[in-house]
C-alpha cells in the first residue's frame, strides 16, 4: 500500500491539495472535511484503498467515527497533517461573538487535540509516525481582526512543542506554517489582495514534496514551508 497520509479539512484550499497531489505521488490518502459534494468529488477522483469521509473535527463522535473507518479502511497513518481550520470573520476581538469564537477554538485547537487524542495511541503501538499540526504565520506574529485565529495558532505551537516532548522515540509532532496562500480563507481576510500570493496549485508543487520529507529528526520543530 505505501505510505498513507490522513488529512483533515481535505475538501477544500491546502488540505485538498495536499490530498490529490500526495495520492498523485503514490500516497494513500484517507480524507476528512464538512463537504459532502467535495468529498464524494475526491473519492470519485481517487478510489480505494484512498477513502474520503464526512468528518467534523470539533464534534467527538464524528471524528471517532470517521478514524475507526480511516484504520480499518487503510491502517494507521505514517502522516498525520491536522489542517482543519476557521478564520473568524476579521472584527475587533471586542466584537467577535462568544459564539464565532468558541467555534474557532473548537475548531482550530480542541480539534487538534481531539485528532491527537484518537490517532496518537495507533502510531504509538506500532512505534513510529508524524505529526503535523498546521500553524501559521499569524501563529508567530499578529495582525489586528482575527485575534481569535492568533490565539488558537500560537497555541498550536506550543502544543506541538509539549506534544513532541511526550512522543516516544520513533515519532514526531511538528508545527508547520505554510506560508501565505490564495485560499478562499484569506480572501475572507484580504479579499482581492489574496490574489497576490501563491495559488493552492502553485503553492502544491514545493509543500507536497515537503511534507513527504518529514520524520522523527524533526519532532519538536516548527516548521514553515518555503
Amino acid at each position: 500500500m505505501g505510505k498513507v497520509v490522513w488529512i483533515t479539512g481535505c475538501t477544500r484550499g491546502l488540505g485538498r491539495a495536499w490530498a490529490e497531489g500526495l495520492a498523485a505521488r503514490g500516497w494513500t490518502v484517507a480524507g476528512g472535511g464538512r463537504g459532502s459534494s467535495q468529498l464524494a468529488e475526491l473519492q470519485g477522483a481517487f478510489s480505494a484503498p484512498h477513502f474520503f469521509g464526512a468528518l467534523d473535527v470539533s464534534q467527538e463522535a464524528s471524528a471517532l467515527a470517521w478514524v475507526q473507518e480511516a484504520l480499518e479502511r487503510t491502517g494507521a497513518p505514517d502522516l498525520l497533517l491536522n489542517n482543519a481550520a476557521l478564520l473568524n470573520q476579521p472584527a475587533p476581538l471586542w466584537k467577535v461573538s462568544e459564539a464565532e469564537f468558541s467555534q474557532v477554538i473548537d475548531v482550530n485547537l480542541k480539534g487538534v487535540q481531539r485528532m491527537i487524542r484518537l490517532v496518537v495511541p495507533s502510531l504509538i503501538a506500532r512505534g513510529h509516525g508524524v505529526v503535523v499540526n498546521l500553524s501559521s504565520g499569524w501563529g508567530r506574529s499578529t495582525s489586528p481582526e482575527v485575534a481569535p485565529y492568533c490565539a488558537t495558532k500560537f497555541a498550536i505551537e506550543g502544543l506541538s512543542q509539549a506534544l513532541a516532548q511526550e512522543l516516544p522515540p520513533g515519532l514526531a509532532s511538528i508545527a508547520l506554517n505554510p506560508g501565505v496562500i490564495d485560499t478562499d480563507m484569506l480572501r475572507s481576510a484580504w479579499g482581492e489582495g489574496a490574489a497576490s500570493y501563491p495559488s493552492t496549485e502553485e503553492w502544491a508543487k514545493v509543500a507536497v514534496p515537503f511534507v513527504e520529507t518529514l520524520s522523527a529528526s524533526e519532532n519538536g520543530q516548527s516548521l514553515t514551508v518555503s
